[in-house]
């Protein structure tokens, strides 16, 4: 039993899952701080309001703080905003770099009766059997 655990931690994706997850822990800890100093400051300089977390409203005594669900609500925009913008759009452009040549001929064409896709070379339609050229 101890041979198959080893076994099953050395596999490459239990290894290659434990990275991962360490990165992206280290990789989050960047984010905070890139929207905690930068983008939130940023943002409060625009607004002239630092701190929503002293934000409230009183109603039959009950008092609600909604100041820090919307910090909340900000830091989440903030990030996901920040990971769009610096992780996934840069990173998109690099997949779309890496594929740009010449498109795949096509293997199908479209049924003009059904618009059905049927292979180049058939002489009918597998879905409407309509004659095609």
């Amino acid at each position: 039993m101890l041979k198959e655990f080893k076994q099953f931690l050395l596999r490459g994706s239990v290894i290659d899952l434990a990275v991962g997850v360490v990165i992206g822990a280290a990789f989050g800890t960047v984010v905070a701080a890139l929207v905690k100093d930068i983008l939130t400051p940023l943002i409060s300089a625009i607004a002239k309001v630092p701190d929503f977390a002293g934000l409230s409203v009183t109603v039959n005594g009950s008092k609600f703080m909604y100041g820090d669900f919307l910090n909340a609500i900000i830091a989440f925009v903030l990030v996901a905003a920040a990971i769009f913008f610096f992780v996934v759009k840069p990173m998109n452009m690099i997949v779309e770099r890496s594929h740009r040549g010449k498109p795949a001929d096509p293997t199908t064409k479209r049924c003009p009766e059904c618009m059905g896709e049927i292979p180049l070379a058939a002489n009918r339609c597998m879905h409407c059997t309509q004659v095609v050229s």
